[in-house]
């Protein structure tokens, strides 16, 4: 949309609500996009949000961002934990540090994964939320 552009949206607003005791009334307010809403347009942002969701669409995945929630934790540790080959655990999370969603720190020879940020978090638990409603 450009800028000079304006879209309109139909509102139907209830006599009742006003007061007036009439049934219904249209009215032609402007619509405004919101920032978001602006961002959902830009076809390159669209297309990473898609391979982000992408990379949350694999339960060994779901299951080590879940394992890093609180704490950091070496490969060899989340492969324990998971009951997974180290192999298994390393590919998928360098799938997960190339989508952002992993970061990594060396001590010595060990590799810690921590998640990104508190948006990692975020999106998990409210996923999380959303399937068990």
């Amino acid at each position: 949309m450009s800028e000079n552009e304006v879209r309109y949206i139909q509102k139907k607003t209830s006599g009742e609500e006003q007061g007036t005791g009439e049934i219904e009334e249209a009215k032609i307010q402007p619509y405004f996009p919101s920032e978001e809403e602006e961002r959902l347009e830009n076809e390159e942002l669209v297309y990473e949000l898609a391979q982000l969701y992408k990379v949350f669409g694999d339960e060994t995945r779901i299951r080590i961002l879940r394992a890093l929630l609180d704490k950091e934790e070496a490969v060899g540790s989340l492969s324990e934990k998971l009951q997974m080959s180290m192999s298994a655990v390393s590919h998928s999370l360098r799938i997960l540090k190339g989508a952002r969603l992993v970061r990594c720190r060396r001590e010595g020879k060990a590799v810690y994964y921590s998640l990104c940020d508190d948006h990692v978090k975020m999106m998990l638990l409210l996923g999380l939320d959303h399937v068990a409603e």
